[in-house]
This record gives structure tokens, C-alpha cells and sequence, in this order.
């Protein structure tokens, strides 16, 4: 309630500041024709538009659970890659790191969250696309997002009309477009932990029936926790960097090409992994130099070991070699749109990526040692790598038949290739009193001389045809729409397990599978702003093998079931906005993970195995979200999200124990809260927004039932924009941003594996930032 408080209070503040002058609501995109129900005045919220039909429609007359930030909500929250909308910006969205690495994202939507979907073989449960365009590995997810011009969160299985690895739902990234016409945005910024940040955005005047845009965009921020080992790079840390151009060509009025291509590195290192606690079982504890630890005994800590549960270290006590995580990605897209008439649009999207990545995880010292005691290797640096292309192919038919029905369909085709190894040497060695360490011989740290884990390779080919048809009858003053749809899916999935703790082997797995997903919505206008709607729904997962696994163990795909209500409503003239939705939803064969973590010489290995859980997976919720313009200048959001999960006992396969498991990164509650205000001062517009965002604690894994800390972060910018340079000038806008502003700190991630060793071991949030920006506008 105090945290609660504090941020009503910086609420209270800013519109205290800002006087009681009025100006026009805040600003949103520009909707298309087709979304247009009437023109919004100052004092009436905007229309929102979205493609989630693969058609631009009005947010509130599409029946499906849509959430939506557009740039200003972006800008607003500091967002700067997919990583910032951890804070819980959309309830219902979650993202966390995979383990400790800001090189790989897991992205979650009503339960449906992957843990190591970082995998060759293994696939993601929310579908994440860029104009269109899906991307098939969490890694290069934390890449530097370029000029997005909004983000649509579809929530519940879209599995029709995006197709496979979307049953939780999709997450889709549209980016401004060329205009033809010359205009120019800079953005130079600077912040704590050694923070800057800068942006340019450039629209060249058409040549001839040519529009080219350039977007360029470097983001950094230094170290979170500090590595005491000199040269060595600190935690917490990232250089993101990303340039793209665009060239539209528009021969004609009815035909349109749109070429991109794009490139990004992303720099980072892992969050710190600190010892929350010592001995939580309560063990006895013999002195650390003993020469043996017998059974129902832990080892005391070394004397310089520290335990810090309550905090974020901002200075490691173990120094340890740590070198940079290295993120490329590329691709290139192609999109045409043909319009023979006023009632279709034929188009075609192709593209061609890559993601290559280099990993470098030293980030728990002595705080998950493989062996602990006098003259004992310790400090595991998990060095991996990922090598992923695919090239995919779709083609649209997008139109009407009369007044009645309008439909989607399309082919789709999508072929991958990806592989990885890993190597996890220990670079640090006891001194014989535990009072210091010597840092090993680095040779075993370099790509060439590695003792290699494991070392696979798989190869995807997937095909899909699909249509969506929504029909308007003639009955009830147009006011009942029907939409039915289906996609044919046929996978063809391969791999092979090359090598396992550094001998050469052999296993493989191969899986086919077909699958039909319909979809069935019955939606009802009951006025013109109050629209109601029944939804049936199914998506699936594909299947695959765990290179993590010693006998690339594979598994089935699992299939999601959905049944949703809801709401979309205007109200007081369009001054209040109100959606709801609850679903129910029931998974076969969920996949669940389970893992083990071994000693091997002076190293250790993760094994993880993945099981079709039993019998069927329960998820419930329900999602709110509301908006209102208080006044010309003030607006105010909130938006929460209930979600209960279900999942039947399984198997765990390293001790054949049938256990509880859970759905990791899944809170029970979670809401948030937002105010934006906007005035005149000074000939330019002053701008304040404040959100606050909850969430209840989560479990870090599918087989552990210990849970993370719940948490409450609070995010605010104070600008004053629309500054005039000089008489023909740029427009200028100053602002003041923090994120975190309350210095939050909680564990978003504990792990329980080395209890019997020494304690659990987490990460804890990034610490409050702050920073000015200064960004102009021709």
C-alpha cells in the first residue's frame, strides 16, 4: 500500500506541476480508412487500429483479446527492445530472461510459457513477428527495436491465422513505413550506470515512384553488478545497435513492393546470480576446509563468499572472467500488394534471417559451484553457441463478396535450419584457506580447444494453407457476425545429437505431424459502441528433442483448446473505454521440463529432459482493461489480469518420482496503472505520465514449486514538447524519464538445485534507472 501510495502520489505531483491549463488528448496513430467509425474529438478517445485479422480493423469491433502500444506508450515507458516489457506493461504478456541471459527471451501469454525453447529442436508458445514475418528462435528476441509503431498483443491461440507455436497467443511488431515525403527524427539520450542511447529516422523525398527510409538506433547501458576481476566486463550490461533501410516502390495506384533489410548487434552480459541464502534445510554444517563432507552435511561458506537476499550486489565477491555475449541478426523482407479491385488485395510476404550468437555466462562466482572446498575448481562459464536461418514464404487473399462477407486466405511455407553447442569449463580454483582463488588456464574457455557438452543440429520444414471468413447476415440490423476458419498445418521436424560431454555420437529424431486448428466466433454489436462476442479456438505447439538431453530424448507437439467471452464497449460518449474477456482453456500433452544439474570432472552439465505431461492441462482467467479521458489533457488506463493454471502430476524421469510440476512466470494476479496528462506551458506542450504494475509471485520452473518474489514496478517520463528552434526549425522535445522509479528489487528468478550444496541461488531485477533525452523533430 505505501509503494502504492508513492506512486499516486508522483501522480499527483506531476499534475500538480503541470497547472490546471488544458490541451488536447495525447496523441495516437492515424487509424485507416476501413477503421474509422467517425472522427474522435479532443475530449473523445481516438480509435485504435490493428491488423490482427490481417486486415486493418477498429480495436473495438474486432473480437479477439487485443492489447496495444502504440510509440507514445513507448516512449513513455522508456521501452527500448522487448526486455523493458518485463515490467509487466501488459499484464498478460510476460518476458523474462532465459536463465540469466539477456541473449535469449522467454515470452508468455495466458500460461503459455516456454522455459528453454532456446533450443534447436524446441519451439516457442507465443508466435513474435515483425511486419508480418515470424521469428523462429528466442534468440535475438532483446534486440534494439527500430521506429515500432506499435505492438499488438493478440492473447489465446492464434493458431488459424498465424499458425503453429502460437496456442498462447501472438505477439506482432509493426514498423513505420516509408512516406515519400522528407522528414527527419533525432534522439540523443544519457542515464545512470553509464547510460546513453541515440536514435535517427530519416524519410527522403519519393524518386520518382520510390520512398526510401533509413532507421538507425544505438542503445548501451553499463554494468549492473561489478566484476572485481580486472578487464574483465561487469553484469548486467548491453550495447544494442541497429540499422535499417527501406525502399517502397508504387508504380501505380494499386500496386505496392516493400523492400527492407536490416541488421542488429546486440552486446550483452548476464544479470549476476547471487546466493539468496545458506543451508536453507537446515543441514549440518562442517568447517569449509574439511577433507569430507558426509552425508546430511554442507560445507560452510569460504570466508569471503557472500549472501545477499534482499538486494541487488552492486559488487561481485567473486571475480570472474566474463567476456561479452554477442547477439547478430539479419534479414531481408519482401512485401507486395496488388489491388485489382476495390473488394481484394493480393499479397505476397518473403523473407530470409539469421540469428547468430556467441554465449558467455560466468555469472554466479561461487554461488553454484559444481565442488566446493581447499584447492576445488569452481565458477562454471556456460560458453554456447546458435546458428539459426530461415526463409519463409506467404501469400494473401484479402477482400470481400458483396456487403455480407468479408474473408482471409493464404498459403504459407517456412524452412529452418539451426544448431548450437555448449562447454562448461570452470575458471576459478580455491586457495587452500578459502580466502582467495587463481583464475585458470583460459585455453579451455576458447572455441576450438572446448570440452563440448553437447553439440546438435535440426532441421524444420513447415506448410500451411488457411481462411477466415466473417459473414453479416441480413437479420438483426446487421448486428450479428459470424467468423469460422480453419489452417491444414503439415510439419516435417529432424535432428541429429552430435556429440555428448565431448564424445561423438549419433542420436536423431524424427517427427511429422499434421494438424487442423478451426476457429469459431459468434460476435454481437448490442449498440454502436457496445460489441459482445463467444470465441472457440485451438493452436498447437510442435514438438521436438532436447539437445540438453544425453540421448536426445524427443517429444510430441501439445494442443490447446480455448473458450473465451467478451467484451469490447465506448462509453460517456466515447470518454470511457471498457474490454473484458475470460477464457478457459485445456492442453493435451503439455510439455513440461525437468532437470538435473551433475559434476563432471571440474565442470558441470544441465540435463534437462522434456515429458508429454499426462491427462490435460487447466488454465482459467480473465483479462480487464479500461480506459478514460478524464479531461481534455488527463487520461487514465488500467488493465488486470487473473490466470490459474492446472498442470496433472508427471513423471519426473531422473528419479521416477510422480510430482506436482507448475507453468513458470505465470502470476495469479497482475495489474496495472497508468496516468497521462498533457497542457500548454510555454508555448510548447508539457507531458507527464506515471504507470504502476504488480504482479504476484512465480514459479522459476516447471519441477520446483519454490517461487520468485512478487513485484511492484513504477515507471515515469516528464517532457516538454513541441519546442520551437527557430522560425522553420526542427520541434524540439526535452524529457526526464525514470524506470523503476522506486528502486524496486526483487528475485524474478530463484533456483533451488543446489540447495544440498550450499542454498538457492538468484537474479534479481535491474535496479531503478534515470536518464534526460533530447529528441528533434523536422
Amino acid at each position: 500500500m505505501i509503494r502504492f501510495a508513492s506512486a499516486v502520489s508522483l501522480a499527483a505531483l506531476s499534475l500538480a506541476l503541470a497547472g490546471q491549463a488544458q490541451a488536447g488528448a495525447p496523441g495516437a496513430e492515424e487509424p485507416a480508412p476501413e477503421a474509422v467509425a467517425g472522427a474522435a474529438s479532443e475530449t473523445q478517445l481516438p480509435d485504435v487500429v490493428v491488423t490482427a485479422t490481417k486486415r486493418a480493423t477498429n480495436l473495438q469491433k474486432t473480437p479477439i483479446a487485443i492489447s496495444v502500444m502504440n510509440s507514445e506508450a513507448l516512449e513513455d515507458r522508456h521501452v527500448q527492445s522487448l526486455m523493458d516489457l518485463a515490467d509487466g506493461a501488459v499484464p498478460g504478456l510476460r518476458i523474462a530472461t532465459f536463465e540469466a541471459r539477456q541473449s535469449a527471451l522467454t515470452i508468455g501469454i495466458r500460461g503459455i510459457v516456454p522455459n528453454d525453447a532456446n533450443q534447436p529442436a524446441r519451439e516457442q508458445g507465443v508466435g513474435v513477428y515483425v511486419d508480418g514475418v515470424y521469428l523462429g528462435r528466442q534468440h535475438g528476441l532483446g534486440a534494439a527495436l527500430l521506429d515500432v509503431e506499435r505492438i499488438e498483443v493478440l492473447k489465446g491461440p492464434q493458431g488459424t491465422l498465424f499458425g503453429r507455436n502460437t496456442e498462447g497467443g501472438a505477439l506482432s511488431l509493426v514498423t513505420r513505413k516509408p512516406t515519400g515525403e522528407f522528414g527527419m527524427r533525432a534522439k540523443a539520450g544519457v542515464g545512470n550506470l553509464s547510460a546513453y542511447n541515440s536514435e535517427l529516422h530519416v524519410d527522403f523525398d519519393a524518386i520518382g515512384d520510390f520512398a526510401i527510409k533509413m532507421d538507425g538506433v544505438i542503445s548501451v547501458q553499463g554494468p549492473v553488478t561489478k566484476n572485481i576481476l580486472p578487464g574483465e566486463e561487469g553484469f548486467g550490461a548491453y550495447d544494442r545497435r541497429g540499422l535499417r533501410g527501406q525502399v517502397r516502390w508504387t508504380p501505380t495506384a494499386n500496386f505496392t513492393a516493400d523492400l527492407a533489410a536490416d541488421i542488429g548487434k546486440d552486446k550483452n552480459t548476464p544479470f549476476y546470480s547471487q546466493l539468496l541464502n545458506f543451508n536453507p534445510d537446515g543441514l549440518t554444517v562442517v568447517p569449509w576446509a574439511s577433507t569430507s563432507v558426509p552425508k546430511g552435511s554442507i560445507r560452510a561458506l569460504a570466508p569471503i563468499v557472500q549472501v545477499n537476499g534482499d538486494s541487488i550486489m552492486k559488487r561481485a565477491d567473486i571475480g570472474t572472467p566474463q567476456q561479452w555475449s554477442v547477439d547478430d541478426t539479419r534479414g531481408v523482407d519482401l512485401h507486395l500488394s496488388y489491388r485489382p479491385n476495390d473488394n481484394l488485395e493480393l499479397r505476397s510476404i518473403t523473407a530470409y534471417r539469421e540469428v547468430d550468437v556467441e554465449q558467455y555466462d560466468n555469472i554466479a562466482g561461487a554461488h553454484r559451484p559444481p565442488v566446493v572446498g581447499p584447492n576445488a575448481n569452481f565458477s562454471r562459464y556456460s560458453l554456447a553457441g546458435l546458428w539459426q536461418h530461415q526463409f519463409s514464404q506467404e501469400f494473401q487473399a484479402v477482400g470481400s463478396l458483396g456487403d455480407r462477407i468479408d474473408y482471409v486466405g493464404g498459403l504459407y511455407y517456412f524452412k529452418e535450419t539451426a544448431s548450437d553447442d555448449a562447454a562448461t569449463p570452470s575458471t576459478n580454483r580455491w586457495n587452500a584457506d578459502g580466502t582467495g582463488y587463481t583464475i585458470l588456464d583460459p585455453t579451455p574457455t576458447i572455441r576450438g580447444f572446448r570440452s563440448i557438452d553437447r553439440a546438435s543440429r535440426a532441421q524444420s520444414e513447415s506448410k500451411a494453407v488457411y481462411g477466415q471468413a466473417t459473414w453479416t447476415p441480413a437479420v438483426l440490423n446487421d448486428a450479428l457476425h459470424i467468423t469460422a476458419g480453419g489452417r491444414f498445418t503439415w510439419d516435417d521436424k529432424s535432428g541429429v545429437l552430435s556429440k555428448v560431454n565431448n564424445v561423438a555420437t549419433n542420436f536423431t529424431f524424427n517427427e511429422k505431424n499434421e494438424r487442423f486448428n478451426p476457429m469459431v466466433t459468434v460476435a454481437y454489436d448490442v449498440s454502436n459502441t457496445v460489441n459482445v462476442y463467444a470465441k472457440y479456438a485451438t493452436g498447437y505447439r510442435a514438438g521436438g528433442a532436447s539437445s540438453r538431453s544425453l540421448t536426445y530424448r524427443s517429444f510430441g507437439p501439445e494442443d490447446l483448446t480455448s473458450y473465451e467471452l467478451g467484451l469490447k464497449s465506448d462509453w460517456l460518449d466515447h470518454r470511457l473505454r471498457l474490454n473484458a474477456a475470460a477464457f478457459y482453456s485445456e492442453r493435451e500433452d503439455s510439455q513440461i521440463d525437468f532437470s538435473l544439474v551433475t559434476v563432471i570432472g571440474a565442470s558441470t552439465r544441465n540435463t534437462l529432459e522434456t515429458i508429454n505431461a499426462p491427462g490435460t492441462t487447466k488454465i482459467k482467467g480473465v483479462e480487464l482493461e479500461g480506459l478514460m479521458q478524464v479531461t481534455d489533457g488527463l487520461t487514465l488506463s488500467a488493465a488486470y489480469a487473473y490466470t490459474d493454471a492446472e498442470v496433472p502430476p508427471t513423471r519426473n524421469p531422473f528419479n521416477g518420482v510422480v510430482q506436482q510440476v507448475f507453468i513458470a512466470f505465470t502470476p495469479k494476479n497482475a495489474f496495472n496503472l497508468a496516468a497521462d496528462y498533457t497542457a500548454p506551458l510555454f508555448g510548447a506542450t508539457f507531458k507527464a505520465h506515471v504507470d504502476a504494475n504488480y504482479a504476484d509471485a512465480t514459479q522459476a520452473f516447471d519441477q520446483f514449486e519454490l517461487k520468485n518474489d512478487s513485484s511492484f514496478i513504477v515507471n515515469a517520463r516528464l517532457a516538454l514538447a513541441d519546442i520551437a528552434t527557430r522560425p522553420g526549425g526542427p520541434l524540439a522535445t526535452v524529457s526526464l524519464w525514470s524506470r523503476n522509479l522506486l528502486n524496486e528489487q526483487y528475485v524474478y528468478r530463484r533456483d533451488p538445485s543446489n540447495r544440498a550444496t550450499i542454498g538457492d541461488y538468484g537474479n534479481f531485477n535491474t535496479p531503478r534507472t534515470i536518464g534526460l533525452e533530447l529528441a528533434l523533430k523536422y
